[in-house]
């Protein structure tokens, strides 16, 4: 009995000392005040000049979801990190 007392405990320390191992280091916006973060139209600014045709931005948790055309002319739709405007994760396809 003993024995299948120590087992689960063994395994729920180690667990609990591996955790902040596995704790995310997302830097993304949901973890800096929103007192931080670029306005929309700073965002838009910051794009246009990068060649950007910006078509809609929506606000999220984590930060900024912007929908625009390249340079290129296929539609972007990407993850912007609210405080430096870094693209986060995006999806790019033709334009319709």
């Amino acid at each position: 009995m003993r024995r299948m007392l120590i087992v689960p405990a063994l395994v729920l320390a180690v667990a609990t000392i591996a955790a902040p191992a596995f704790a995310s280091n997302d830097d993304s916006g949901a973890m800096k005040p929103q007192s931080n973060w670029m306005t929309i139209e700073q965002l838009t600014q910051k794009l246009t000049g990068e060649g950007y045709k910006v078509r809609q931005i929506k606000v999220e948790r984590k930060g900024y979801e912007v929908y625009a055309i390249d340079k290129e002319g296929r539609r972007l739709e990407a993850y912007i990190d609210p405080v430096t405007g870094a693209l986060l994760e995006s999806e790019s396809g033709e334009d319709d």
